[in-house]
């Protein structure tokens, strides 16, 4: 279909679904538990992806699949139980905006497990971008002084996902994209599953409105801030490039900010400062690849159809 050959169209999807992940976390913790909403959210992808999954598994080399378990542990499970601990405490904008920290993760994992050298201003861009995390993680979304812990749980997640970046590219770079996350959905299925019934939501599971508006909430998370939403990611990464795709990163606090402020969260200048802060420290890091890829394939520049 060549409506989903257009790269504005998915990024701007992508940008509207995992910018309201975080406010439909939020709420999904008001129905149900935070170790219950990661478990249906995984559970849900899971069943979106068997089925390609299952065949799937059986094309990955038996020598990279501690690797795939490792990449789906720390980028695709563990996150998934993170957020909505953390979401208790910590406002749907503050979240989203930290969630930008990965590119900064991915720089300093980079660095100190896989010897991959930085420039100085990537040196700087990290710097900056911690900076504005610490700014940001003392103030929620009432102008008050936030939880510390929980707030470290959403950086905490944030790392995961830069090892995670950094394994696939180091040891699964040849496996094609769909292929590997519908493997890694496929692996994390059967945890998720046990996880949701030591949970006890089969047992408290009663169909109250709360409960169906929760769970239709996990559903949109599961369904498309997870399953599709992946899928169009690596789409979108073939049709322009790794650069075009990453842009995604500065959209998502946007869309996080808006809907907490409709949702009625404030917007303090901490919120800002320490947003604007952890942007800036994202671009400067991302300058460096973006000049490489500029070299390497000069075509590769978000034009191609």
């Amino acid at each position: 279909m060549k409506i989903w050959q257009n790269k504005w169209l998915i990024l701007f999807i992508l940008m509207l679904t995992w910018g309201s992940s975080f406010i439909l976390i939020k709420h999904s913790v008001k129905a149900f538990s935070p170790m219950q909403v990661g478990a249906l959210r995984l559970t849900i992808a899971g069943l979106v992806l068997v089925a390609f999954g299952i065949p799937n598994l059986k094309l990955i080399p038996k020598s990279r699949m501690i690797w795939v378990l490792a990449s789906g542990c720390l980028g695709n499970f563990i996150p998934m139980f993170l957020f909505p601990i953390a979401q208790q405490k910590v406002s749907s904008a503050a979240a989203g905006i930290l969630d930008s920290l990965v590119p900064i993760f991915v720089l300093i994992l980079g660095f100190l497990c896989f010897k991959i050298r930085s420039s100085w201003t990537q040196v700087l861009g990290a710097t900056i971008g911690f900076f504005g995390a610490i700014i940001l993680i003392g103030y929620n979304g009432e102008g008050q002084s936030n939880d510390i812990f929980h707030s470290m749980l959403i950086i905490l997640a944030t790392l995961m996902y830069g090892m995670s970046a950094l394994i696939i590219s180091r040891y699964l770079a040849d496996i094609p994209s769909f292929r590997l996350s519908s493997a890694v959905f496929t692996i994390w299925f059967g945890p998720a599953l046990l996880i949701l019934g030591f949970s006890g939501f089969f047992k408290d599971f009663t169909g109250s409105p709360e409960q169906m508006k929760g769970l239709g909430y996990i559903a949109i998370l599961g369904l498309f801030g997870t399953a599709v939403a992946m899928i169009l990611f690596y789409n979108l990464i073939r049709l322009t490039s790794a650069v075009f795709a990453s842009s995604v990163t500065y959209l998502m606090p946007l869309v996080a900010v808006i809907w907490g402020l409709l949702d009625g969260e404030k917007l303090t200048w901490e919120h800002a400062i320490g947003g604007l802060l952890i942007l800036l420290g994202v671009y400067l890091i991302q300058g460096r690849t973006r000049k490489k890829e500029a070299k390497i394939n000069p075509n590769q520049s978000g034009l191609a159809l």
